[in-house]
């Protein structure tokens, strides 16, 4: 056995102690530990199922191979079973390779108006609607936290939690999914403000964050926090709110800032501004974290910058491409009706093929 498959053992070894650690009901009193410990069972689980798959596989083909010498039948049989055998022992080293850790976890994804002004506002509505729509069908759960409208309709800011529906398996998570969203999202089409039909060019920014399950996994000390209240604002600036029910909350040592205004009450405001800044430090200090240690995780096809163009959506052609992968399709309207499947997915293929790569380097 080769040492990519010795690899699996304790692997295999900890998918047995979660299940005995997941019999005992005193561990699900701890409601935070029992998701982590469902969540990594599930991660393993597709270890188990490529293992035995790939020792089934091998022995079908060993004892093909000792039978093929007495039975003609078996030898033909035999090119076959040993290509399963590759194939399995192939599938075996791709769930082998380390996963993201936070695949599992619920995000919160933040769309910002960029250059564009009104048109830009507007294409952050149709990225929302195309994200929302994408959700449902995944069968996840959405809450919109924060938005700030446009005057004709789109949104200058909006963040939204994803969230999936009980413990999913990692590479169905959120994270897993919308992860290599981030980055900037440009249109080219004419404008509802273009009284000429000329086709503009604007850009809308898309981040998202991996969200903080237990408050008490990330620690903030109150003292590096400065909270600010003030009244809430519509479009155009109008006062909505007699009461300073808005809330500013900066930490301080890295700059974060998360405005709330949504909530009727300023202690609902808080409690969701606390929420997006966890998720904010959180990912801050993981993109550290991958800094340092040089962390493949942060493949050509996911980087850190933010700034980065990612991808075009061109209304007249109807064309939606992809400039990290080179994905390219025609049926964009589709793609902002929720069918974003296939973009997603020739993001994942590209950052595993990056990983396979540096895995076998």
């Amino acid at each position: 056995m080769s040492e990519t498959f010795v690899a699996a053992e304790p692997l295999l070894a900890e998918h047995a102690e979660i299940e005995q650690q997941l019999a005992d009901p005193a561990v699900h009193a701890d409601a935070a530990r029992a998701r982590t410990l469902g969540r990594r069972y599930a991660e393993l689980g597709q270890v188990v199922a490529a293992y035995r798959g790939w020792r089934s596989a091998v022995d079908d083909a060993e004892a093909a191979a000792e039978l093929a010498a007495e039975e003609p039948a078996f030898a033909e049989e035999l090119p076959a079973l040993q290509t399963a055998a590759t194939d399995a022992a192939e599938k075996l080293r791709r769930v082998l390779i380390p996963r993201d850790p936070d695949d599992g976890r619920d995000v919160i994804l933040e769309i910002k108006a960029g250059e564009g002004g009104e048109e830009s506002a507007l294409f952050a509505g149709d990225l929302l609607r195309m994200y929302l729509r994408y959700a449902e069908r995944r069968g996840w759960k959405t809450e919109v936290i924060e938005a700030t409208e446009s005057d004709l309709g789109g949104y200058k800011d909006v963040q939204v939690a994803v969230k999936a529906k009980g413990t999913v398996a990692p590479e169905d998570g959120p994270w897993a999914n919308l992860k290599y969203e981030g980055g900037v999202h440009r249109v080219q089409r004419v404008p509802v403000t273009e009284s000429q039909g000329r086709i503009h060019t604007s850009a809308a920014g898309v981040l998202v964050f991996p969200e903080v399950e237990d408050a008490g996994e990330l620690e903030i000390d109150q003292n590096d926090l400065r909270i600010d209240v003030y009244r809430s604002s519509g479009p155009g600036g109008q006062s909505v709110n007699t009461t300073d029910s808005a809330v500013r909350i900066t930490h301080v040592p890295t700059g974060i800032v998360v405005s709330m205004q949504n909530e009727k009450s300023q202690l609902q405001n808080r409690e969701q501004a606390m929420r997006v800044l966890r998720a904010r430090l959180l990912a801050a200090r993981q993109e550290e974290e991958a800094a340092a240690a040089n962390d493949i995780r942060r493949s050509q096809v996911r980087t850190v910058d933010r700034s980065e163009r990612i991808r075009t959506y061109n209304y007249p052609e109807n064309r939606i491409a992809d400039h990290r992968t080179g994905y390219k399709s025609y049926n964009l309207d589709q793609v902002l009706d929720g069918d974003l499947e296939p973009v997603v997915r020739s993001a994942i293929e590209a950052d595993e093929a990056a990983r396979l790569a540096a895995a076998g380097s």
